[in-house]
C-alpha cells in the first residue's frame, strides 16, 4: 500500500479546514466531485463531527443531504450530536436529530452531556425533535 502523497494530505487538510470554517460550498463541490463523505482525520473525527463542534447548521445540514454516517464516533467516542450540544448550537441540534441522530448515543452522549452542564434547553430539544416534534 502506498503512502497518500503530500499534495492529497494537503488537499484532505483543507477540506477538513473547509468543514471546521463552515465553508459548505467549497466542501460540497470537493465531495461533489468525488470526495469520500466520512473521510476521517488522524483523531477519527468526520466533516460532521467537526462542522458540528464548530458551529456551522449549513454545512451539517449539507452533509447529512450527501449521505454521511451522522452516528460515526471518533476516537474519543464523540459524534457530532454531542459535539452540537457541547457547543450549545440549538439548529446544529436539531438539523442532526431531524436526520435521525441517537441522542443517547456515543460517549458521552448528547443527552447525558446536556444533564452534565445543567442546560434544560438541549434537554427539551433532545426530547421533543427526538420524540417527532420538530416545532421546538
Amino acid at each position: 500500500m502506498t503512502s497518500p502523497s503530500d499534495d492529497t494530505i494537503e488537499l484532505a487538510n483543507r477540506l477538513f479546514d473547509y468543514a471546521r470554517q463552515g465553508r459548505t460550498e467549497e466542501l460540497a463541490a470537493y465531495l461533489d466531485a468525488g470526495a469520500p463523505v466520512n473521510m476521517r482525520n488522524a483523531s477519527g473525527d468526520t466533516f460532521l463531527t467537526l462542522a458540528a463542534y464548530h458551529e456551522a447548521p449549513a454545512t451539517v445540514q449539507m452533509l447529512i443531504e450527501r449521505g454521511i454516517d451522522i452516528e460515526a464516533a471518533n476516537d474519543r467516542g464523540q459524534r457530532a450530536l454531542t459535539c452540537a450540544v457541547f457547543k450549545q448550537d440549538a439548529e446544529s441540534t436539531r438539523v442532526l436529530l431531524v436526520a435521525g441522530a441517537d441522542p443517547d448515543a456515543g460517549q458521552p452522549s448528547a443527552r447525558g452531556t446536556a444533564e452534565v452542564f445543567g442546560w434544560p434547553a438541549f434537554a427539551e430539544i433532545l426530547a421533543s425533535v427526538s420524540a417527532g416534534n420538530e416545532s421546538t
